[in-house]
């Protein structure tokens, strides 16, 4: 099948005016490509590609590492590229489309969670239909260009730390993974993700233009994404504890497992990534060396940005 269906069939469903999500909330203006996702068969549609194609999210990541440790040999007798202007254009161009997804799925996240509660937002996949089900889709399609995030290190020849690259392939391949099924709990993750990326991308951004940014904005960002893998953990215990009891839950134990697998593996090199920065005592050499250091999401920090 193709990955964009058209026709009839799979024109909106729109009732006494509005366009009605599944959670309960309603719309009347809408991007053109959100109007898509009030169509039942259009969605399946997405989550029929998906079930037939995620696998490839192996190859892209497989492909993504050897082409990171191929460039940097490459680089290696070469000189390193300036790229600044380029950086900032990218930064800022994800930093558009986290602060565009997140005032698109906070409304339909606060309704839910305030009408229908904590475990309807975790064990359901309603929000797979309509406005967040938008958003939902063009996040998991989002991990592959974000991969380009290492093409500005390799190519500036930075320093490129394992958290970095971890962290982008694993979450291209969970995102993948779970989307295949609409996990529940998705609504979270992308939530969260967006939200995190909405200030994250914008601080790269910022920093590449060589504003003089406090020290505290960086902590706090680093603090937000162990944050999120606190709460991404917490979320796996609530579809696990409804599971255990026999009660509806769309999440599946085998996603839960590698949800947690991923996420605790995020917190402990976050953390342990925090701790080295912001909070272990520095000798001198070590001060200077911390001039060098990666930001939470693995990124130099200095070097990359300046």
């Amino acid at each position: 099948m193709s990955f964009e269906p058209s026709g009839p069939l799979y024109e909106p469903t729109i009732t006494n005016g509005y366009y009605q999500s599944k959670s309960g909330i309603n719309y009347t203006n809408l991007f053109f490509y959100e109007k898509k996702f009030f169509n039942q068969k259009y969605v399946d549609s997405k989550r029929i590609w998906m079930q037939n194609n995620w696998y490839t999210s192996f190859i892209y990541a497989f492909v993504y590492i050897v082409a990171i440790f191929a460039g940097q040999a490459f680089m290696k007798s070469r000189k390193r590229f300036d790229l600044r202007k380029g950086l900032v254009a990218w930064n800022f161009v994800l930093a558009l489309f986290s602060i565009i997804g997140t005032i698109r799925v906070w409304p339909e996240f606060f309704h839910t969670i305030s009408n229908k509660g904590i475990v309807h937002s975790v064990c359901s996949k309603d929000y797979t239909y309509g406005v967040t089900g938008c958003w939902s889709w063009l996040f998991i399609l989002s991990k592959v260009p974000e991969l380009v995030d290492t093409v500005f290190i390799v190519l500036r020849k930075q320093p490129l730390i394992f958290l970095h690259w971890y962290h982008h392939a694993t979450v291209l391949i969970y995102c993948w993974y779970s989307s295949k099924d609409f996990t529940g709990s998705g609504r979270w993750f992308v939530l969260m993700n967006y939200t995190v990326h909405a200030v994250m991308y914008s601080y790269y951004g910022f920093r590449a233009l060589r504003f003089s940014i406090p020290k505290w904005v960086n902590i706090a960002i680093t603090s937000g994404q162990i944050s999120q893998m606190i709460f991404g953990i917490y979320i796996n215990l609530i579809a696990y504890s409804q599971l255990k009891q026999n009660r509806p839950c769309d999440v599946s134990y085998e996603n839960i497992f590698w949800s947690f697998v991923m996420y605790f593996s995020y917190f402990v090199l976050f953390f342990n990534f925090f701790y080295k920065a912001y909070i272990a005592p520095k000798s001198k050499s070590k001060i200077e060396d911390s001039t060098k250091k990666a930001n939470g999401n693995g990124h130099i920090e200095t070097d990359k940005n300046k």
